[in-house]
């Protein structure tokens, strides 16, 4: 299956993103079939191929949820926004429940 996602780019503290369509298996700094644009987030700017986007989202890429929701921020596609991340659940600690069993008395002959 191809993506459409997010290679970073540039150096420690300064990052710089490109677009690309990869294959779901390839890691995400390898090799990729196309570079469609690039994004740079601390001037919030971001240059891409509208065309290409529109042809390869019409063959079945799936964006990811990042770019996707990039995408239709800047009017590059339309459509409805995708949740891209989760809150972790912090599992609450449960107290001890006492057993049916016991008692709060000392066991008997002690």
């Amino acid at each position: 299956m191809l993506v459409m996602r997010f290679q970073r780019i540039g150096k420690k503290g300064q990052a710089y993103f490109r677009i690309v369509v990869t294959e779901h298996t390839k890691k995400p700094l390898g090799e990729f079939l196309e570079l469609l644009g690039s994004y740079d987030p601390h001037k919030k700017d971001l240059k891409c191929k509208k065309e290409r986007i529109e042809y390869w989202l019409s063959k079945g890429v799936q964006a990811s949820p990042t770019v996707h929701n990039l995408l239709i921020n800047k009017k590059v596609i339309s459509g409805d926004k995708k949740q891209s991340w989760k809150a972790k659940v912090v599992e609450k600690a449960t107290a001890p429940t006492p057993d049916a069993n016991s008692s709060d008395q000392p066991p008997a002959g002690l």
